[in-house]
């Protein structure tokens, strides 16, 4: 549990002692987020532009706290004047972003974005479930008071256990709340003692952990730092960048028409007008073991996903995964494949 800790401020580039994991999925570390840092009277402002946006929207309103959202064109970000226009109206708690936005393949710039919370004694809660390891990412420079992920995307572990980090501003709010939060199994008091992030209180027992799936995650972690995080992201880069050029060659849009806001993890491609994209999908898996998504919520029936993210992020795999695709709309008769 201690390496785990340790490599979890190191993915996330933070010194925040409060750091561990869930023995749960990326969704708990939300609902952990709203659980802990909310309640009535405290009010949350969303950045709304895709599913993540909708479901931790549902989350904070269970808290019973006052939900404000800010929301943009499918397939765009947030510029860092709207936010801030936003903060000013709002004036809320507690800002949440998500920082890779994998329905719609969009990547949140971050700068500015602490400094301008704290400046309006407001909290900043970033998701990068999607991101983290795919994408720079430092939490400590960016003042982010409250981050997570999942332990299966840039990380390639087993599902089921949640890296997250609170800082000492986040913990602060937390001691603050009027009650204590509505859910045991998250109730950051227990697992920041469980976890022993509690200076001089030692360890206590919450939980049952998911033994086997730390003991991955714990391998997960340091087959990141081994590799180091800038190498990680520049690999991804690279990877992103090469599937995106070979897509251009096969005749595809990207969804996300900005370069800068395309979320390299997750390639969103826009399906072309007469094509089953259920039947490119079906053809790829058949016939290469390819694995290609459909959309999900607001891009749902709109596009393919294409995940380039920890094992998959290298360019022997992207390779194999154009040239299934280049088959399968081959086969669905599309002109535009060369």
């Amino acid at each position: 549990m201690d390496d785990i800790k340790a490599g979890v401020q190191y993915i996330f580039q933070t010194k925040n002692t409060t750091s561990f994991a869930l023995s749960a999925t990326g969704h708990a570390a939300m609902e952990c987020v709203m659980t802990n840092m909310l309640e009535p009277g405290r009010t949350v402002l969303i950045c709304n532009n895709g599913i993540w946006g909708v479901r931790s929207a549902d989350m904070a309103r269970r808290q019973g706290a006052n939900v404000k959202e800010l929301n943009t064109a499918t397939g765009s970000n947030f510029s860092l004047e709207a936010i801030e226009h936003g903060i000013k109206l709002h004036k809320p708690d507690l800002l949440f972003v998500t920082h890779g936005e994998s329905s719609t393949g969009v990547i949140q710039p971050l700068e500015g974005l602490g400094p301008l919370c704290h400046a309006n004694n407001c909290l900043l809660a970033v998701d990068t479930v999607a991101s983290l390891g795919g994408a720079p990412l430092h939490a400590d420079q960016l003042e982010i008071d409250v981050i997570y992920t999942g332990s299966q995307k840039v990380l390639g572990v087993p599902p089921g256990t949640a890296p997250i980090s609170f800082s000492a501003r986040a913990v602060e709010a937390f001691r603050s709340r009027t009650k204590p939060p509505c859910s045991f199994y998250l109730d950051l008091d227990w697992l920041g003692q469980y976890w022993n992030c509690w200076e001089g209180k030692g360890r206590i027992y919450h939980h049952t952990g998911p033994v086997n799936t730390m003991y991955g995650l714990r391998e997960g972690l340091a087959m990141v730092a081994e590799e180091g995080l800038e190498n990680c992201w520049r690999r991804h880069r690279l990877a992103a960048d090469t599937l995106q050029a070979g897509l251009a060659d096969l005749g595809l849009e990207m969804f996300v028409p900005d370069p800068k806001a395309r979320l390299p993890t997750v390639n969103t491609i826009k399906v072309p007008e007469g094509i089953d994209f259920m039947a490119v999908c079906g053809h790829a898996m058949k016939n290469h073991l390819v694995e290609i998504s459909g959309g999900l919520g607001p891009s749902a029936g709109k596009v393919w996903r294409i995940g380039v993210m920890g094992n998959n992020a290298n360019t022997e795999v992207v390779s194999k995964v154009l040239a299934a695709l280049k088959d399968a709309l081959a086969a669905q008769g599309w002109k535009g494949a060369a």
